[in-house]
This record gives C-alpha cells, sequence and structure tokens, in this order.
C-alpha cells in the first residue's frame, strides 16, 4: 500500500512482508535515501510509524478501500473479515513508514 498526501508531500507504505524484507531493513539503516517513484527521484526521510498509528491507518485505509485491505491481509497472511476491528489489529502487526520529500511524484505528473 502506497498513498501519497499532497499537502504534506508524504508517501505512507506498508511492508507487506514485515519488519524482515530487504527495502525496510535498508530505510531502518539509512533512514535518508532518495527512492524512484516513477521515472523521478525524491529525497526523503523514512519517519516509522508506532503500532498505533499503524492501526489508525489501517481502520482508513480499510473503510475506503476494503478489498485491498483485505488482500494486504491475506498477504501478510493476517486475519481480515473486513471489519474495523480487524483493520485495527492488523495496522498493528504491519510496519507502516512515512516518507517525507519536498515533493509528491503525482502532483509533479500533474503539472506535465
Amino acid at each position: 500500500m502506497v498513498a501519497c498526501e499532497r499537502d504534506s508531500r508524504t508517501w505512507t507504505v506498508a511492508s507487506g512482508f514485515g519488519p524482515p524484507a530487504d527495502w525496510y531493513r535498508n530505510l531502518r539503516e539509512q533512514p535518508k535515501t532518495v527512492p524512484q517513484f516513477g521515472n523521478r527521484h525524491h529525497a526523503v526521510t523514512a519517519r516509522f510509524l508506532a503500532p498505533e498509528d499503524g492501526a489508525a491507518l489501517m481502520e482508513k485505509y480499510g473503510a475506503r478501500h476494503p478489498r485491498a485491505a483485505r488482500r494486504l491481509c491475506a498477504f501478510a497472511r493476517l486475519p481480515s473479515d473486513g471489519s474495523v476491528t480487524a483493520s485495527r489489529r492488523a495496522g498493528r502487526a504491519i510496519p507502516f513508514v512515512r516518507l517525507e520529500s519536498g515533493s509528491c511524484p503525482r502532483e509533479e505528473a500533474d503539472r506535465s
């Protein structure tokens, strides 16, 4: 799951494979990096969210995108019946990272 918040110029990403995922471990070791979104590079700083913040994110995401939220839970091998309780439980278990940058790729694409 990747969400771009235009006003705050951030991306919030979930590690479906949990903390062992290579990209997640790399960000833990070096939170300031330059990932590529589409064909553009962005200098970002990774902020690792607390489990309760992840719970709130999954609750909102599950309400907006129920099928995608259930797929993310299945991918992460977490139970999900589509309920708020299950979404919040999954959000506590899935590590979330907020990437903060000076620009958002969708905004740049809109200008093209």
